[in-house]
């Protein structure tokens, strides 16, 4: 009782400004101890965890990065005929080297093997072998370089197998219904295709016709091939209109259109345009030119 009456003598001993900052010293110590009970230091730690995360994530992408620089570009096969300043660059060819390869295709002139290919562009020994194994031309130029068999040969089964095949461009529609896979509707369109396109220059367009499945390809290739260098009636990619050029197996209504649009804007189209022209078929695009007159 006698300290209770103490502190309140005390309290009142105090002046008005003297109580009014114990008051605030105590309202601040309650705040304080709130604060530390009820507070939420969690954020924190959430924000260390999420940096961590972020570091490793980091590490992992580093490590990507360092394995696609050491990683080689992948060469697909490709018809060292239509090689543009891009690909030629990618390649290692120099601007000079580009440039005899192009000036040969202005006369419309084509290489048909490696060493036709070094001739004209006069690149190294050393670029041509590394090169050379990827380049791919049409069948029947293969078929021109390929070596007769010697009257003396005695692998005879080989001989008359080649007699059997017959040139898809000369096929009838009972040849072709004697490949298992093929009926009158398969048979009836690839005739079809054949007669829009004049020829079929190589034996990868079957690719191309829709309906025919890997497995029947397969077997047209092994029953048939391009025995001689068809003559085809060109299309003139420069002068003929979008309705003219969409009538083209290999070109829908919107893709002769784009043709179109480039031709206005960049003058008569090149070889080494056409990939250039927005969605084009690259990947046929050896093919096409063939039918093309630039």
């Amino acid at each position: 009782m006698k300290n209770k009456n103490t502190l309140k003598q005390q309290w009142i001993n105090y002046s008005k400004s003297q109580r009014i900052g114990l008051l605030l010293l105590v309202i601040l110590m309650v705040l304080l101890q709130s604060v530390y009970f009820f507070g939420d230091f969690s954020s924190q730690n959430k924000n260390i965890a999420e940096k961590d995360n972020w570091l490793q994530k980091q590490g992992e992408i580093d490590s990507l990065k360092m394995t696609s620089a050491n990683q080689k570009p992948v060469i697909y096969p490709f018809n060292p005929n239509f090689i543009t300043d891009f690909k030629g660059y990618k390649l290692g060819m120099s601007t000079a080297e580009i440039d005899r390869l192009l000036a040969y295709r202005k006369q419309n002139k084509f290489v048909n093997s490696a060493e036709e290919f070094q001739k004209v562009t006069k690149v190294s020994d050393s670029l041509l072998k590394t090169i050379s194994p990827y380049f791919k031309f049409p069948d029947w130029v293969n078929n021109k370089n390929k070596s007769t068999f010697n009257s003396d040969s005695k692998n005879f089964s080989k001989k008359e197998e080649v007699k059997k095949l017959v040139d898809i461009n000369l096929a009838s529609q009972e040849d072709l219904m004697k490949v298992y896979g093929i009926g009158e509707g398969l048979s009836k369109r690839i005739l079809e295709q054949r007669e829009k396109l004049g020829a079929f220059v190589s034996m990868e367009q079957m690719k191309l016709i829709w309906g025919l499945s890997p497995e029947v390809v397969e077997k047209l290739n092994q029953s048939f091939i391009i025995k001689s260098k068809p003559t085809i009636k060109k299309l003139r990619i420069n002068d003929l209109s979008v309705k003219e050029l969409s009538q083209f197996p290999y070109f829908r209504y919107n893709l002769a259109k784009e043709i179109v649009t480039y031709r206005s804007m960049n003058g008569d189209i090149k070889i080494e345009d056409l990939s250039k022209i927005k969605g084009f078929p690259v990947e046929n695009i050896n093919i096409i030119a063939l039918y093309l007159e630039f």
